[in-house]
């Protein structure tokens, strides 16, 4: 079951100043009516609060909102990291509160730093817009971890939360829907009015694995380990072993390219198409980030040509799949997040350990990608 509510939980640490008393809630008798309509996920909401559907454009960068160059937070810890939907931008859950950074060029938005508590063990944001998901993290959260928080950084509070009866394990959002994952349900809400639209059962999913289509006239949403493209048209699963990653039509479900990460055993952290859908770039526990091409007709060395596929149908089917034509090799066991930037033939890769990376491949040659950039956000005097 899950509740909502225009306001958030007053038991809790909480940043509000002021935070609302009204409470529009359904009668008990309500609650427990199994007839009435979405049971499992009520609807308690005060309209006037709600996220509209012109959200403000949070600063741009340089317009930070609260100076970071003096603050220091002891025992600082990361539990999160995630880009945005253009990946743009990119946010740190802390045990603090949270920080907003973009990322070509690289500098802090700004962050918001909680006096009590403070553990933000997810943060989702919408594009650019002042709305953002959050969820409590760490032996000291901010907000309960079986809440959804609704925050308005342009009014510095919280104007929302999504409760249910087991923790959250994920959150994703659109324009028009906010998409949040507990271990074996799916919630989907309007995002205007956050009534609750879809409830979709799967296998455990301790990990939140899920993602949405953002393109406006496609709604696909997929889940446990698989990987959207930016327009819904094809979708990326890993197998269990991490070693092949299968890419499909989202139409007609046929199998479009199988590509190889590698021989050993892998666990993937992250799957990540390009805009233009030519590429797709591969992070897991072993180091190294991939970056495949999924037009093979463009790169030679990677179709019917190649030393490779002259040998196919003789060797075990390890030498069938495409291998990737551009690496960038980091620290085996760091997790990391890799994306697409917004420069041509260029990669953002973000690091559990506050490591920052941009780098650009040669869609020709292949081979080592080349570092263009280095940061470490939880340490700025590490930059090179």
């Amino acid at each position: 079951m899950a509740t909502v509510s225009a306001f958030s939980s007053p038991e809790w640490p909480n940043p509000n100043p002021n935070p609302s008393t009204s409470d529009n809630t359904r009668s008990e008798e309500d609650k427990e009516n199994p007839n009435s309509p979405d049971h499992d996920a009520k609807e308690d909401i005060d309209a006037a609060n709600q996220p509209n559907s012109a959200p403000v454009t949070v600063p741009v960068p340089g317009q930070t909102l609260i100076p970071s160059s003096n603050i220091k937070i002891p025992n600082l810890l990361l539990f999160h990291v995630s880009f945005n939907q253009d990946n743009g931008c990119f946010a740190c859950g802390i045990n603090q509160g949270f920080w907003i950074y973009n990322c070509d060029p690289f500098r802090e938005i700004f962050r918001r730093d909680f006096d009590y508590g403070g553990g933000i063990g997810i943060v989702e944001m919408l594009f650019r817009c002042n709305i953002l998901a959050l969820v409590g993290g760490s032996p000291q959260p901010q907000y309960p971890l079986n809440k959804v928080m609704i925050w308005d950084d342009h009014q510095g509070r919280c104007i929302g939360e999504l409760s249910f009866r087991s923790e959250v394990r994920g959150v994703r959002l659109r324009r028009d829907r906010i998409i949040v994952i507990l271990e074996q349900k799916i919630f989907v809400y309007n995002f205007t009015d956050l009534k609750l639209l879809q409830q979709i059962e799967t296998f455990a999913n301790p990990k939140g694995l899920c993602e949405v289509s953002q393109a406006s006239d496609n709604f696909v949403l997929v889940c446990l380990g698989l990987r959207k493209g930016q327009n819904g048209n094809m979708l990326a699963t890993a197998s269990n072993k991490g070693t092949l990653v299968r890419i499909f039509n989202t139409h007609d479900e046929t199998l479009l390219h199988e590509v190889r990460r590698g021989a050993n055993r892998a666990e993937i952290h992250s799957l990540a198409f390009s805009p233009t859908a030519e590429w797709l770039a591969v992070s897991s526990d072993k180091g190294t980030i991939h970056v495949f091409s999924i037009t093979p007709l463009d790169n030679p060395d990677l179709t019917t040509s190649s030393p490779r596929a002259l040998i196919k149908g003789v060797m075990p089917k390890y030498f069938n799949s495409m291998w990737s034509l551009a690496q960038f090799r980091l620290v085996e066991g760091s997790q990391y997040t890799v994306a697409f930037g917004h420069q041509k033939n260029t990669i953002v890769i973000l690091g559990l350990d506050g490591s920052f990376y941009r780098c650009q491949f040669d869609p020709k040659a292949g081979g080592e990608m080349t570092q263009l950039e280095y940061h470490n956000f939880v340490k700025p005097n590490d930059a090179l």
